[in-house]
């Protein structure tokens, strides 16, 4: 059995999961004025963060073609299972589906299937690893893929606390938001996803008792840590990440953890010293 992991640049991949399974990140862009950044192995997240902070407007994010997508889709696979951006806030999902009929429209043989990961980031990482491992129970495709499914809209959880939500705001991802933080008053909002959307959850002064706020909230929506998984993905913060996860840690058991650096398009809308958790 022949499993292939396909998702979005916002997805980053954990070095076990890449080395166990054929692996592939369909890159979305960003453009920052007149400079393409492809979200590829090519990324440099200095220079990036960098020519952010330089320039004066909000650089801007496009999805990958339906032919990039078909193109991941192609070869020997048996199961193809595909993770994207929440389909709410991006049309990388739609891309990814169109792609998948262009591809079994010419004849293609493999199973795909394309999840909406209702998330971001780690969530999207989240969502592969619970299809393969209904694969690796013995379940059918479409048990899989009907458990998965499950998985993806009732029972992931993501938070995030952010230096400034600027970003965000300017590309039009906050429109659940009903307030946003001042901040001159150093307020920083606890976020979440809600369906593929984004609702702030509540407020704090300062990054750290925002990020102590997030972890209390988030334990207490989700209580069978011993069966989650948690993905910790920080923007060039890598001892605040390490922080959150000892906080976490101190108060939960968890099935695995992760710490992982944000590729492209999380380090453009998490933004330089954001956290993003998935569990």
């Amino acid at each position: 059995m022949k499993i292939r992991l396909v998702a979005d640049s916002c997805c980053e991949f954990p070095e076990e999961i890449s080395n166990k399974y054929e692996c592939i990140r369909v890159p979305l862009t960003i453009q920052i004025g007149d400079h393409t950044v492809t979200d590829d192995e090519s990324f440099d997240q200095k220079d990036f963060l960098r020519r952010v902070a330089e320039y004066p407007k909000c650089p801007k994010s496009s999805c990958p073609s339906p032919e990039m997508f078909m193109k991941a889709y192609e070869g020997d696979a048996d199961y193809i299972f595909v993770s994207t951006l929440s389909a709410e806030l991006s049309g990388s999902y739609n891309s990814a589906e169109l792609g998948r009929k262009l591809y079994e429209e010419e004849g293609g043989k493999n199973k795909i299937h394309v999840f909406n990961s209702r998330s971001a980031s780690g969530g999207e990482m989240q969502v592969l690893i619970k299809a393969v491992e209904c694969m690796e129970e013995g379940l059918s495709f479409e048990e899989t893929v009907e458990r998965t499914e499950d998985f993806a809209e009732n029972k992931l959880n993501t938070f995030f606390v952010l230096e400034s939500l600027e970003t965000l705001r300017k590309n039009g991802r906050l429109s659940r938001l009903k307030s946003l933080a001042a901040s001159a008053l150093n307020i920083k909002p606890v976020c979440a996803g809600d369906k593929g959307t984004i609702v702030q959850l509540a407020l704090a002064r300062g990054m750290k008792n925002a990020l102590s706020k997030m972890i209390d909230i988030s334990l207490e929506k989700v209580r069978n840590t011993e069966e989650r998984i948690l993905f910790i993905t920080h923007c060039n913060c890598r001892k605040r990440a390490e922080e959150v996860l000892s906080s976490y840690v101190e108060k939960a058991k968890f099935a695995k953890t992760y710490i992982l650096d944000t590729a492209g398009i999380s380090s453009l809308y998490a933004g330089d010293g954001g956290i993003i958790v998935t569990l």
